[in-house]
Parts: C-alpha cells; structure tokens; sequence
C-alpha cells in the first residue's frame, strides 16, 4: 500500500463528515436565510455530489485533475452563492458560507494530489472567493484564510516528502535484491568455474610445454571473473610467468583463495522438506577429516542444510590450500535447543591478523560469499578464530528460527 493511501481514506471520511456538518448549519440558519429555497437547493447539488463522487477520492489513480476541478467550482460556487442567499448583517458577523468547512476537502484534494504547489494554487483561490464573498478583509476572514492555505502547503508538502521517501525505499530494495542475486550467483561461481581455472592455471604451469600457455590464459579469464562478479576490487598483480601471486602456495595464506581441486559437490539448492544435515557433511569425512556428529538427526530444511553444507565444503577447501595437503581438519556439528551450529577447525598455520579483508578486498570470495554470504542469507553467523601457527577455527551457526523462515519463504514462492 502506498504511504500516502491512508490520506486519501481520511480525506473521504473528511468530505462526508463535513458534508453533514454542512447540511446542520443550514437546517440551523433556514429560517434566517433571505432565500432559504436557494439554500436548499446548493445543498442539495452539494449532498448529490459528495455521494457520486464518493470513490473519486479514494486513491490518487481515480482522483482526476478534471474531477479536483469540478470539486473546486462546486465549492467556490457555494462561497459566491453566500450573499444572494444569505443577508449582509449575518454575512458581516462572519456566518459560514453555505458549503462552510467542505471547501477545505477541495483543496486537500489538490495538495494531496499534486503536492504543496497544487495546494497552494487551490487555497488562493478559495481565499479569493472568500474576499468576494465578504465584501473585505476582515480580520476574522484573514484569520480562517490563513490556516487553509499553511494547512494546505504543508500536508501537500508532506506528501512530497512521503512520495520521495516511498521511492528511495523501492530503489534501494531492488538494488539489495540485485546484490543478493548477485552474490548467489558469485558463490556459484566461486564453487566451481574459479576453483577449476585456478586449477588449470596451476597444473598447467607444473607440466610446461603448451600446457603452460593453457594455465596463463586460465589464469587471465580467473582474475576477469574474479573482477565481473565482486566489487571493490584490487587486481592482483601477477608474475613474469603469468601466474597469479596471490594464489601462490609460497606467499601468504589466502584464507578466501580457491581450492587446489573442486570441492565436494553439495546437493542441489532446494526449498523441499526437511533433511538431515549429518547425512550431507558425512561424505567430506576421510583420512584427513574427522567428522563428529549428534546420535540424533539434525533437521533443517532442504534449502538451508544444503546452503549451510555449501559452507562448510568452502572452509575445507580453504583448509586444503591453505593449510596444506597433511594438515587435519575436525568437523563438528552441534545441535543446540535454539540453533545449529557447525564448527570447522584445522591445525594449519592459522590466519594473519588482516588477511581476510585484504583478501575481500583482491575480489578473493571464498570468506565473503561462499561464507559468509551465504550464513547471512540463512540469518545466521560465521565466526573465525584465529592466530599464527595455531590453526583456524570457523563456527557457523544457523538460528533455528531463521530457518523456519527460510522454509516458509521457500514455500510461498512456490
């Protein structure tokens, strides 16, 4: 619903509250009218077109520039009708005129419309016909006049600002559902087309010969991806060989550095039933992995425990390049009353103080999308400790009610 909807709806409560208010002072004041059948009469014009028009004011689609005009007349008509109707003496006191406080709809009806210039257009002429009507300037006059047009300019001002506010509002919600498909999209990407051109790059710069000049060019494309799907970027600088110094194994850990092979491939993304998250960190157990798990199944549903699945293959693959192929790593999943958390710890030379926002910054994505991107669409937390020489440990907790959500979501799209 648009911010500015409820105005209309109160501007339509507004012109039938008004309207019988209107309709009371002239059942008051019949027997002091000089023509009282004239009164009658607007009245009866007025009431008629209050209730045909009963709809044109509740929203701005059906509220017209030719209706807002008729609207107008139909009120200044009843201000300059005041005198043949009505006599001087009640008029010099300052008696209201026959549509009375109704004008003041008319006249919203613009500001709201058209902002605070229409409103202001609309309130002078309602105070010109005013002036006329009563012959002068009086102060009572003044008064009353004065209110309608602030009045006016600052509701139809207000509406500017809600309108303004209304449209940043929506560009910025496509722009962060534009960064989350992005993001989604530069997971996959990190996943699979990365870590396989990293590589080509690098088993083509082991055997030589053609080979070689394959791993370049793989390289090349690498950093182009790397440079399409992240922002910010610092270009890495490369070598006379072509090959990319900041995915050397001799230079610094690069905590978000694609895989030395391609992960173990998760499940498809799904926003299916539930699913046992044990059964999907399983197959990474081995020689050098110790998976320890719950007697109990983990239930989450399908989308979430493959995502967070999704996660915890990247820290791994973070843990075979960095940590080195004979290091060990320990996977442990904990199922607490209010949240799943899933902890990935390795005995490798840990993490520089630094390196992990360097490496965002280089467009390195495997810690900021393959990661933690992906726990915080989950609405959860990626937490890493960390000092040289003492290994790495990654803890990834997923609230429970998060992924209830996520579930729900899922659904809905359906």
């Amino acid at each position: 619903m648009s911010v500015e909807q409820p105005l209309w709806q109160a501007l339509t409560a507004y012109r039938v509250l008004t309207l019988l208010y209107a309709l009371g002072l002239c059942v008051y004041s019949f027997d002091d009218y000089d023509h009282p059948v004239g009164a009658v009469v607007y009245m009866a014009v007025l009431t008629l077109w209050t209730a045909l028009t009963f709809r044109m004011v509740s929203s701005a689609e059906r509220c017209t520039r030719r209706f807002l005009v008729g609207d107008l007349g139909i009120a200044v008509t009843g201000i300059l009708l005041t005198p043949l109707v009505d006599n001087h003496d009640r008029i010099a006191e300052g008696t209201p005129t026959l549509p009375s406080i109704w004008t003041m709809g008319a006249v919203l009806g613009f500001a709201i419309k058209g902002g605070w210039r229409w409103g202001a257009s609309a309130s002078t002429v309602v105070c010109a016909a005013n002036v006329i009507e009563r012959g002068e300037f009086a102060q009572d006059t003044i008064h009353m006049l004065s209110l309608v047009w602030v009045a006016s300019v600052g509701i139809g001002y207000v509406v500017e600002v809600a309108r303004a506010s209304e449209r940043t509002l929506a560009r910025a919600l496509r722009i962060e559902a534009a960064t989350r498909e992005r993001e989604r999209l530069a997971r996959d990407i990190h996943d699979s087309v990365l870590q396989v051109l990293a590589m080509v790059q690098r088993r083509g710069a082991a055997i030589g010969g053609e080979a070689a000049e394959l791993g370049r060019m793989a390289g090349e494309q690498e950093i182009a991806l790397r440079t399409l799907v992240s922002t910010g970027l610092v270009t890495p600088s490369r070598g006379a060989d072509g090959v990319d110094t900041a995915s050397d194994p001799d230079g610094l850990p690069d905590a978000v550095g694609p895989s030395a092979e391609p992960s173990v491939p998760g499940p498809e993304r799904s926003d299916g039933g539930p699913c046992d998250l044990r059964a999907l960190l399983a197959p990474h157990a081995g020689s050098r992995v110790t998976f320890s798990e719950p007697g109990a199944p983990v239930v989450l549903p399908a989308g979430v425990a493959g995502e967070l699945a999704a996660a915890v293959g990247a820290a791994l693959d973070n843990v075979r390049v960095h940590a080195g192929q004979d290091a060990h790593a320990w996977i442990l999943l904990e199922d607490e009353p209010d949240a799943v958390m899933v902890t990935v710890r390795d005995d490798g030379p840990g993490i520089p103080e630094g390196r992990l926002a360097d490496a965002e910054a280089e467009g390195r994505l495997g810690v900021a999308l393959s990661i933690r991107g992906r726990l915080r669409d989950l609405g959860g937390t990626a937490a890493w400790i960390s000092a040289p020489g003492q290994g790495t440990e990654v803890e990834l907790t997923v609230p429970k009610a998060s992924a209830r959500k996520a579930k729900t979501k899922g659904e809905a799209a359906r």
